[in-house]
């Protein structure tokens, strides 16, 4: 059985590609990468990384032009800065819309990408790493299992019964996803996740802090945030 990850090089998705190398073998899957127009690169970057460590299949695909008038602050043609607080503050500011930092539909474009070459590739599944928290307060709404069951089956018959979408942890939280990647040794230290593009994370934007926490309530320190 082949098998497609969609990979960020992030926390939630590196754990995601090991748990698929664990079930199908590295020689049995394929990681995506998706280039959005973000502000920096080190995303693809970790993901190069990672693909390599993991020893899998890797594709990149370029999707920018589609976000190109979006106003989102992780976009280049934002001027907007993205926010230094949690994701819980930033919800008490927006009336019940996402964060600013949510992609116009970016996982529903992604998970529609991702089927057309998982038909060209054979592969029976796609997998991908949203969960509860950043679903929570609809911050992300294309992380919901409301969305992820909507997209599943959408693509399940679209692909002819051929792929199925599993998102092993979309009720779990990243706290939780951490403890499964550490028992699988998950090199967390080639993974990136902040949303700025330095040489270290920044450790204040709302990935880094629900970054950090997830590894402090497992009593592990951050390998990426020790010299901060």
């Amino acid at each position: 059985m082949k098998a497609m990850v969609l990979f960020s090089g992030g926390v939630d998705s590196t754990t995601c590609l090991a748990q698929a190398v664990k079930k199908h073998g590295a020689e049995n899957i394929l990681a995506l990468s998706i280039y959005y127009g973000q502000k920096h690169n080190k995303e693809i970057e970790a993901a190069e990384r990672l693909v390599k460590y993991y020893g899998v299949k890797w594709q990149t695909l370029d999707l920018s032009l589609i976000f190109a008038d979006s106003s989102c602050s992780l976009l280049k043609g934002s001027n907007d800065e993205i926010p230094k607080e949690s994701y819980s503050e930033q919800l008490k500011k927006t009336d019940g819309a996402p964060v600013s930092t949510y992609v116009p539909f970016r996982n529903g474009l992604f998970l529609a990408s991702a089927a057309s070459i998982a038909l060209s590739h054979d592969c029976d599944v796609i997998y991908y790493g949203p969960h509860a928290d950043d679903a929570a307060g609809n911050a992300y709404p294309d992380c919901s299992v409301v969305f992820n069951d909507a997209m599943a089956k959408a693509i399940y018959e679209g692909s002819g019964k051929q792929v199925y979408v599993e998102a092993p942890f979309v009720n779990m939280t990243k706290k939780d996803i951490v403890k499964l990647g550490l028992e699988m040794n998950v090199p967390y230290e080639l993974t990136w996740s902040c949303y700025e593009g330095g040489d270290m994370p920044c450790g204040v934007c709302g990935t880094c802090r629900d970054r950090i926490e997830a590894f402090r309530s497992n009593g592990v320190a951050d390998p990426l945030m020790e010299e901060v």
